[in-house]
């Protein structure tokens, strides 16, 4: 019997009883069961009982049955047994990036919502930048296809229906390029003429504000018309990444107090701003972790959020940190398909397990499961499902889930493939990572090359890791993989959707090979490869950018789609 997640306990006999159509017995009493979401669900002679520690276990009881029910025999039957299980941890979420071009339609997240209410998943969070469509603020989100308050509302009434805490998300000091790129908001800007970066040797426009009590007054209105309309307490207000802090208008301040210093001080600030209006906040924990003295300075009602993406992450001394300073935190993990078009099937598995073992283990009191969307968000939804329904997993009960079979998780809980063929071909497809022997992180090497096809400076670095043989084995991969798709049966309406999502990613990652190869034999730029070679590759890539397009229209909103495209239609032109 497939389960999703796998309960921590069951005993199963020998004798077989009806239970399809069957009524359960209901009944909510604490002293019956010792844990909170926790249940006991007994099916035999006498029928099938339900006691629950509270609602939310009495919900969890029931999909467990409905899971069990819909695998009973002909006849309506399964084994007698008995479930007692509970959770890991109080708090199991999903947080979706929607900033990065990809906005869902309002369709695609109740349908994701139903999805991840199934296992299990009691949190979910939309990551905003620049896509609320605040009232005054028409110019930053006007291209964009924002989720407006009315859509949140609804959003919110629909995730608590299904037992789903609906949290506000504003990333409130990095990150807001978005905003900053207009000259209505470059004066709150760290660097109004622009910053440099980890990533570029060049000049990058502003990205992070000034840390003053102008920026505080403009968060203030933003968190004003935000959060009335979500029924959580709870507020992840970001504030990672703040690159340029320093390099700018706080370079004084920064250069007499200390850098780290001055994000604090202000990460205090936007903590009364949260506090006065009825929430709590949380924020991504890279910047204090780098000083983990000044972890005990921060308010002790805030929430952590430790990140990282690796299956190598070091959650485990992280945790540690921020458990030693009394802290309330969570461990925050990612389905590892940014970046990649397809995922990365066996990191994603390690860096969730990982972070669910070593939560676990310090005390965490959340696990929040991260899909990023960095340079368009190629990558269609049911590539997600992987990462999705694995975290559920660990993030329930890692000691049941670690081993679990993901591929026949997924072709009964997520593609109801009745065949057993798209949960092989979607974790398959997203090991096509590791063809050639080679790794990279936070993205697939093939992406990394793609990336910047037309850097030379790269060329080199390249040639001592990766050559044109392992892209040509990266092909093969590909082709292996993708192979047994004609064969998948799913009893789902969006079948051939997915259907046509896999095989486009497949496309595109084999695109992707063809023109690294390209250029990996040709050291300089993609003027340097044979214009034969480069009508070939336009010709392969053209209407990949179409069906791209095609595939976006289906499940998201027309915001965001041409820069999305537009990266894509850029390489095309180097082709030209």
């Amino acid at each position: 019997m497939v389960l999703l997640p796998k309960p921590r306990r069951m005993r199963v006999g020998d004798e077989r009883v009806v239970v399809k159509g069957v009524a359960p017995r209901e009944v909510i009493d604490a002293g019956a069961v010792s844990h909170e979401q926790g249940y006991r669900l007994t099916m035999d002679g006498s029928g099938v009982r339900i006691e629950a520690y509270d609602p939310a276990g009495l919900r969890y009881a029931r999909c467990t049955l409905k899971q069990i029910v819909e695998q009973a025999d002909a006849e309506g039957r399964v084994e007698v047994m008995e479930v007692e299980d509970w959770p890991d941890f109080a708090a199991r979420g999903v947080m979706l990036d929607i900033s990065r071009d990809r906005v869902p339609t309002m369709a695609t997240l109740r349908e994701l919502v139903d999805l991840l209410a199934s296992w299990k998943i009691n949190q979910f969070q939309l990551y905003t930048e620049h896509t609320f469509a605040y009232r005054d603020h028409k110019k930053v989100w006007e291209h964009a296809s924002p989720m407006t308050a009315q859509e949140i509302r609804e959003l919110d009434g629909y995730c608590a229906e299904r037992g789903i805490e609906l949290v506000p998300n504003q990333n409130s000091f990095g990150h807001l390029n978005r905003w900053l790129a207009h000259k209505e908001y470059v004066h709150l800007a760290e660097t109004p003429d622009g910053c440099m970066t980890p990533w570029s040797k060049e000049l990058h426009p502003p990205i992070t504000l000034y840390p003053g009590q102008e920026s505080l007054a403009f968060l203030g209105k933003l968190f004003d018309e935000l959060l009335p309309n979500f029924s959580s307490g709870l507020f992840n207000v970001g504030c990672d990444e703040t690159w340029e802090l320093g390099q700018g208008r706080s370079k004084a301040a920064c250069e007499e107090r200390g850098t780290v210093w001055v994000y604090v001080d202000f990460l205090k600030e936007i903590h009364k701003l949260v506090s006065a209006r009825g929430h709590r906040m949380m924020f991504w924990g890279d910047i204090v972790l780098k000083h983990p003295e000044l972890i005990a300075e921060l308010p002790k009602d805030l929430i952590a959020l430790e990140w990282g993406y690796e299956a190598t992450h070091p959650f485990d001394a992280d945790c540690r940190r921020f458990a030693a300073a009394g802290l309330r935190f969570y461990v925050c993990p990612g389905t590892s398909t940014w970046n990649t078009i397809a995922g990365r099937t066996d990191n994603a598995m390690g860096n969730l397990r990982n972070a669910a073992e070593n939560g676990l283990k310090h005390g965490a009191s959340g696990f929040l499961n991260t899909d990023w969307g960095d340079n368009g968000h190629w990558q269609p939804l049911p590539v997600s499902y992987l990462g999705y329904a694995y975290g559920a997993a660990v993030s329930w009960c890692a000691a049941a889930n670690g081993e679990m079979d993901i591929a026949a998780a997924l072709d009964r809980w997520a593609f109801a493939d009745r065949a057993g063929v798209m949960g092989a071909v979607a974790r398959d497809l997203g090991n096509v990572y590791q063809a050639g022997g080679v790794k990279s992180e936070n993205n697939s090497v093939i992406w990394s090359i793609w990336l910047k096809m037309n850097q030379p400076t790269d060329h080199e670095a390249w040639r001592k890791w990766v050559d044109a043989d392992r892209m040509r084995e990266v092909i093969e991969a590909i082709d292996r993989a993708i192979a047994p798709l004609d064969r998948a049966r799913m009893d789902r309406p969006d079948a051939a959707l997915i259907v046509s999502e896999y095989r486009w990613a497949a496309a595109l990652l084999r695109h992707l090979a063809r023109a690294g190869i390209a250029r990996l034999e040709h050291p300089t730029t993609m003027a340097d490869v044979p214009a034969k070679l480069r009508e070939e590759l336009a010709a392969e890539l053209e209407p990949l950018i179409v069906e791209h397009e095609r595939l976006w229209r289906a499940r998201s909103r027309e915001g965001g789609l041409s820069d999305s495209a537009g990266r894509l239609r850029k390489v095309l032109g180097m082709y030209r």
